[in-house]
């Protein structure tokens, strides 16, 4: 019976296929493809030595198939609706955390602003030891999944709060938790405001124009936008969104496809709420899709100055299409072209090399186009480049460690145990003190790492083995070895800007959530700092918009 479903399945795909596809398509090598398809997964149902799960083959069939596309082409069977929702809307029911387990703990790593979460005194670095009574201690355990339910039911929880031997039990009502576009706007100074947008759901639009009203009406003359870790999201909030900056009628994204009646381009559709004002935006590796197309416009229309990164370089559309059982299928259908004419995307999917991996498309393949104002050159194919670009240095080794084996979090939980109080996010600091006690709770943890310099000597020693050379250089590595192997102390020392900047970073966190990590960032963020300087030096900005810097 289950074979002879099969077939009836595979039937109704042939004949759905051939009712809405153009006769000169490749119907034919569909068709039999399919039915290869079908009666290979009969064979398997019939005679395979185990039980086959048909969801789970055919699910495995499925992402196999769209891997060998892009990454941007999924399929949402129905048990996974919700988690699409969430995905574009930025909505679920819920409480609000967010938590990992390690060292064979459930524990609290993000309380969000405004949730249920909040609201009942849940604090970062919480354990979790039961969930509505049940234990929690197994690391496969779902524990995000277990908290979501109906608005207006009650989880409740049984946590471990740092320094406490006893539990103690905390009910939430869960409600729907909304993830913000923007977590953060404000003041950096009398006449800079800040809006931090990190994604692109259904409100972003409406959350960037009620930010950016209310600095006006601070007094802001300056603005930063930062879209720095944005992966993107909805194509027409990216429109509105740079709608604000730019007047009414500016073309904002053409869109370009295999359906040629789906191809569009978008304009402005409202006057702008600011066309003058000078504008910053920040940017990273990790700025993608709509993030992209909101920095490409600002910066083909020369309305703003673009610092930091290269950003991440998506310059694919997806559209949603409707499958039968409630399922889904997010599909690639186009490529997006900013302004003045260039498509951003930086990994060519539609050429790939013998071993089925991608690769960047070259330099030597970019083209060369022109913003719209002032004529600047501007490259396709590689994701948008900054005009003023920021370079990051690399994470040290002690550092990464450091953050890897959780002893930033834990002694972040550690300090908000001892002190009740703190200054405000952007006025806090440790004292070299303070840094020295941090440096005295290390003492007996386990952080050992290896450096880029001793993992090339590695390499080499390696290297000098295979080639019979390591009889020969031997003592001169061995002394080499000796000179620049790193010592915990010493590199607790040498990089302690960086390791304080980041554990002030996690107490704040334990204080003033997302909003105080921002403020805390404002005076030595490098992106920020650049823009800064640059609004003090008026002529530098015009500079560089026009093209004549």
């Amino acid at each position: 019976m289950k074979s002879l479903k099969v077939g009836i399945v595979a039937v109704g795909m042939a004949v759905g296929l051939f009712a809405f596809t153009d006769p000169g398509e490749r119907t034919f090598e569909i068709m039999k493809n399919l039915d290869i398809f079908a009666t290979l997964f009969k064979e398997l149902n019939t005679y395979y030595v185990d039980d086959v799960n048909p969801n789970k083959v055919i699910r495995t069939g499925i992402d196999a198939m769209l891997k060998n596309l892009d990454p941007y082409t999924v399929y949402y069977p129905e048990d996974d609706i919700e988690d699409y929702m969430t995905m574009t809307t930025g909505k679920y029911n819920g409480i609000g955390i967010l938590t990992q387990h390690r060292q064979g703990k459930f524990l609290v790593v993000m309380v969000y602003e405004g949730t249920p979460a909040e609201k009942s005194g849940l604090r970062i670095g919480d354990e979790i030891l039961k969930i509505d009574g049940v234990e929690i201690s197994k690391a496969g355990t779902n524990v995000d999944k277990l908290m979501k339910g109906q608005t207006g039911t009650a989880v409740k929880l049984s946590v471990r709060r740092y320094g406490q031997q006893q539990s103690e039990e905390i009910t939430v009502t869960r409600d729907v938790v909304k993830m913000t576009n923007v977590p953060y706007y404000g003041m950096i100074n009398d006449e800079t405001g800040y809006i931090d947008l990190k994604d692109f759901t259904g409100t972003a639009s409406r959350e960037v124009r009620q930010a950016f009203t209310e600095l006006k009406g601070k007094g802001m003359k300056k603005v930063i936008l930062d879209l720095r870790d944005n992966p993107g999201g909805l194509l027409n909030m990216a429109v509105d969104i740079s709608n604000i900056f730019v007047n009414k009628d500016s073309e904002i994204v053409t869109t370009k496809g295999k359906v040629a009646e789906w191809n569009k381009t978008y304009t402005a559709l409202y006057p702008a709420v600011d066309a003058n004002i000078p504008l910053a935006v920040l940017t990273n590796s990790r700025s993608a899709s709509a993030a992209e197309i909101v920095a490409g416009v600002i910066q083909d229309y020369d309305r703003g100055v673009l610092i930091g990164q290269r950003s991440f370089g998506k310059g694919l559309v997806q559209i949603t299409r409707d499958l039968s059982y409630n399922s889904k299928l997010k599909i690639t259908t186009a490529k997006y072209y900013i302004p003045s004419g260039r498509c951003i995307q930086a990994i060519d999917y539609s050429h790939r090399n013998p071993d089925g991996s991608v690769g960047k498309i070259p330099d030597s393949l970019q083209t060369a186009f022109k913003t719209k104002t002032s004529g600047r050159t501007v490259y396709d194919g590689g994701g948008i480049a900054p005009d003023l670009p920021v370079e990051r240095p690399a994470q040290s080794a002690i550092l990464t460690s450091l953050y890897r084996k959780g002893y930033l979090f834990d002694y972040a939980n550690k300090y908000r145990f001892d002190h009740p109080n703190i200054k405000p996010g952007r006025d806090f600091s440790l004292s070299d003190a303070e840094y020295q006690e941090f440096v005295k709770w290390l003492g007996d943890k386990d952080y050992d790492y290896t450096t880029d310099v001793e993992r090339k000597f590695e390499e080499l020693e390696a290297s000098a083995r295979k080639e019979k050379y390591y009889d020969v250089v031997q003592e001169q590595l061995k002394a080499l070895k000796t000179k620049f192997a790193h010592s915990k102390d010493s590199d607790l020392m040498k990089f302690r800007d960086e390791i304080r900047y980041l554990l002030e970073q996690e107490i704040v966190l334990r204080y003033y959530l997302q909003k105080g990590l921002r403020e805390h960032s404002f005076t030595k963020d490098p992106e920020i700092q650049e823009a800064l300087k640059l609004f003090a030096n008026q002529g530098r900005y015009e500079a560089i918009l026009k093209g004549t810097k």
